[in-house]
């Protein structure tokens, strides 16, 4: 518990794994919107990003005597999220496009700079939320949560390059939608 020391919101979690039911409130409400984010993005439709988030908090309550301290309280809850919003849409047959490794041939990237294209971000929201699932998660995940592609496949069980693929492919569609919608 020494490292637990340094968090934030060390009263809250301690209180939280004695299982006082009003800092298990408290917790939540300090997490549900950014957590609800999340999962809106993995799952495209609001009910089921609700159903997600309250899943997700099921299992960090059932598990918060688990929380060693090692990492931040909140990048602890967000790694339970995101999960668990996996494994919810795995639940629901989730389809991530298969491809062979031997068609991993790089693309060729357009001569736009992706960096500098000014974009208004409601219509890349639109264009995100027009993804095949298996696009969309990758995309989130690597470009909204910060996880590598290392890491996004080992959550959803596909190869690294894969998830590569699919999120240059997530990019392309993202572009093609863009320029359609302009």
């Amino acid at each position: 518990m020494e490292a637990l020391e340094f968090s934030i919101h060390r009263d809250i979690v301690e209180q939280c794994i004695a299982g006082d039911n009003q800092s298990q409130y408290e917790l939540y409400n300090l997490y549900k919107k950014a957590m609800f984010n999340i999962c809106y993005r993995m799952a495209n439709d609001r009910e089921e990003a609700e159903d997600m988030l309250q899943e997700s908090f099921i299992s960090i309550f059932k598990n918060i005597g688990n929380y060693k301290g090692t990492a931040t309280i909140g990048a602890w809850i967000k790694r339970i999220v995101v999960n668990t919003s996996i494994n919810y849409l795995k639940k629901k047959r989730l389809q991530l496009i298969p491809l062979e490794d031997a068609h991993h041939e790089r693309e060729e990237e357009p001569t736009t700079d992706w960096e500098n294209v000014q974009l208004q971000v409601q219509s890349i929201k639109q264009a995100v939320a027009q993804l095949p699932d298996g696009y969309r998660i990758v995309f989130s995940l690597y470009a909204m949560e910060g996880y590598d592609h290392k890491e996004i496949a080992e959550i959803l069980g596909i190869t690294e390059s894969t998830s590569k693929s699919q999120y240059n492919r997530a990019k392309g569609k993202i572009k093609l939608l863009l320029k359609q919608e302009g």
